[in-house]
């Protein structure tokens, strides 16, 4: 049975378009509930923003946001919701000095900061921050990559409720006005190579999903996403991993996807029992699981390289080897970088490089590769599209690329800023989340 994907009529009330993927309504134009979009896919469902854009031109409004963060911002209606971590203290010996520019604490990986961890609701229309609400204020235990955050979680949400996701830290449930409605603690995690944290909730319906994988006792919990209360848990044999989980509903049932390094596992949503599983991701798998038509697709490419098709159909048990996947590509994969699934095709850059590769989404051929973006060298955000546009931001510079089976570069705009987070579009406004500042852009 293929996913449901369709639109459905516009809301009495709500008057906006909403998508039906594994049984859920989400929203879809004008929303971006959590991380990749309201389809998981790095894809908006409608939109038009700006192929020409600059710190003057189509800059509808551009916000400083205090601290630092690499969580990538989720829209709702006319509110934008951000992570943020931002440094009050030292405690012990400081590395540097907090300087008066407040560059200087952004490149300490060690532990000595204090951080306000903080969640703000930004109003999309003006870029003012209505208001910003901490969360958490001490000092982590844990050091993180020299180009990483302490706020890299997306956060995501149903339009009532926001989870702010800060690993270590906890997970946050807080109404619209910034009410912390209920929290969880799941400990404190040890990344490989102090590489820092990254995975991303995920909300299907009733229930959210944290992927919960270090080189500590790993586990995969489903929420109650009313309570925080756990409904099932499985504790896994993984070390660690950055992918969010994804729910697709495939014979009129829900499973929850979750991407690693030893299994690829299929949970059933209601029990957490395992429905089917397979090997054949490299080790710290970032990019998420992707679904489209009823073939799954899954990316890594750390110390190796692979991608796969799986008719998740027909999945069940251990499919490792066999001819329920589809399809495989065993190079010029992403590492940090996420993959983005637009129309027909799967883009994906080579590791955390500046170049692009576009297959045919159902087959697997491969329509260009290893085509490089000029201007950038090394990528730590994901391209995110619309209709025939991709976005793709690295530092001072966001390219706009035909989407499409031949390569071809629209535009190339230069920005006052570095980028980690991913763009987000939101109709006809295309919304970056920099180091320094929030931008907004619209024709």
């Amino acid at each position: 049975m293929k996913t449901k994907l369709f639109l459905l009529a516009a809301f009495l009330f709500l008057n906006f378009i909403s998508v039906d993927i594994a049984g859920q309504n989400l929203p879809g134009e004008n929303y971006w509930p959590q991380w990749r979009g309201p389809l998981a896919t790095g894809a908006a469902i409608k939109g038009n923003p700006p192929v020409q854009f600059n710190e003057s031109q189509n800059l509808k409004w551009k916000t400083p946001i205090p601290g630092k963060g690499h969580a990538t911002p989720i829209v709702w209606g006319g509110k934008i919701i951000i992570e943020t971590a931002v440094p009050q203290a030292f405690e012990g010996k400081p590395n540097s000095e907090i300087k008066e520019d407040g560059n200087s604490w952004m490149d300490a990986t060690e532990t000595n900061l204090v951080l306000d961890y903080k969640v703000l609701l930004v109003n999309l229309n003006d870029g003012k921050i209505v208001w910003e609400k901490t969360v958490a204020s001490e000092k982590p235990e844990e050091r993180t990559h020299k180009l990483g955050s302490w706020a890299s979680n997306s956060p995501c949400t149903d339009g009532e409720r926001i989870y702010a996701y800060f690993g270590s830290r906890g997970i946050y449930c807080l109404d619209f006005d910034g009410n912390i409605l209920w929290e969880r603690d799941f400990g404190q995690m040890e990344k490989v190579m102090s590489f820092g944290e990254g995975s991303s909730p995920y909300l299907y319906k009733n229930r959210l999903f944290i992927q919960w994988d270090h080189q500590g006792d790993s586990h995969f919990f489903a929420l109650d996403a009313k309570t925080g209360e756990t409904v099932w848990s499985d504790e896994r044999d993984e070390p660690s991993s950055w992918a969010t989980p994804l729910v697709v509903e495939i014979n009129g049932k829900p499973q929850v996807i979750s991407a690693a390094t030893n299994l690829v596992r299929s949970y059933d949503f209601n029990t957490g029992e395992i429905i089917w599983s397979c090997s054949g991701l490299t080790r710290n798998v970032i990019p998420n699981p992707k679904i489209a038509d009823g073939i799954l697709y899954l990316s890594s490419g750390f110390r190796g390289n692979a991608t796969m098709a799986i008719d998740i159909a027909k999945a069940h048990g251990d499919i490792t080897g066999t001819g329920i996947i589809l399809w495989q590509y065993n190079q010029d994969c992403p590492y940090t970088p996420d993959n983005l699934l637009l129309g027909e095709s799967l883009y994906f850059m080579r590791a955390n490089n500046g170049e692009l590769t576009c297959l045919d989404a159902k087959t697997g051929e491969v329509k260009y590769s290893k085509e490089k973006l000029e201007g950038i060298s090394d990528l730590y955000s994901s391209p995110s599209g619309v209709g025939d546009k991709i976005y793709v931001v690295s530092e001072n510079i966001c390219l706009v690329i035909k989407a499409g089976d031949n390569f071809e570069i629209l535009s190339s705009n230069q920005l006052d800023d570095d980028f980690h987070a991913s763009p987000v579009i939101v109709g006809d406004k295309l919304i970056l989340r920099g180091f320094n500042s929030l931008y907004c852009f619209e024709d």
